[in-house]
């Protein structure tokens, strides 16, 4: 018997940080509600490769959708709608935080700096409240984007409806949106 010189056993395959979301069954309108069909065509002419995904369940809180993605809740980019002087503002922020809207303010020189009604967000997005996606809108919106979600290297935002997300980053969300990159909060939301 001879001794052959023995090599190390190769690594395992590495085991992905979270199962691929499920997709939903094309229905009617084919595998993406209308709204996300925006959203994915907003992608598109900006030059984005996000690939829209519709979830089994309803992903309207940063919670959900980060238990449906296996994520932290902090890559988890809310898109919120404020109204700043009487204007429609758009914030991307972390899951993990909540707007100081008087920070905020003062950081973009405004006076007053509220939560939109539903039908503000509606009027301004064209989207309903749980789905907002950063794009796809019927117009433009003065932006700002969340420099906490710049801490991961993908974060996932709504895209229109609260059953579809989309991958991103940072870098892509402010590219998109012509966001401002700012501190939006002071705090973090506690887990649970």
């Amino acid at each position: 018997m001879t001794d052959a010189p023995t090599t190390p056993d190769p690594a395992p395959p590495a085991t992905p940080a979270a199962p691929a979301p499920v997709a939903r069954p094309a229905g009617p309108t084919g595998p993406l509600p209308p709204s996300a069909h925006r959203v994915a065509d907003a992608l598109r002419a900006a030059g984005v490769d996000g690939q829209v995904v519709v979830l089994p369940d309803s992903a309207r809180t940063a919670a959900e959708a980060a238990s449906a993605l296996g994520c932290p809740v902090g890559a988890i980019a809310n898109s919120l709608v404020f109204v700043a002087d009487g204007e429609p503002l758009l914030v991307l922020t972390s899951g993990r935080h909540r707007v100081d809207t008087v920070g905020l303010a003062r950081r973009l020189g405004r006076e007053r700096i509220g939560r939109a009604t539903p039908e503000q967000v509606r009027a301004a997005t064209g989207q309903a409240i749980g789905g907002v996606a950063p794009v796809g809108h019927p117009a433009p919106l003065t932006t700002v984007v969340d420099v906490a979600l710049a801490e991961h290297v993908r974060v996932w935002a709504a895209a229109g409806t609260p059953h579809a997300v989309f991958p991103t980053t940072f870098e892509e969300l402010v590219q998109v949106t012509g966001g401002t990159p700012l501190v939006v909060a002071d705090d973090e939301v506690p887990a649970g």
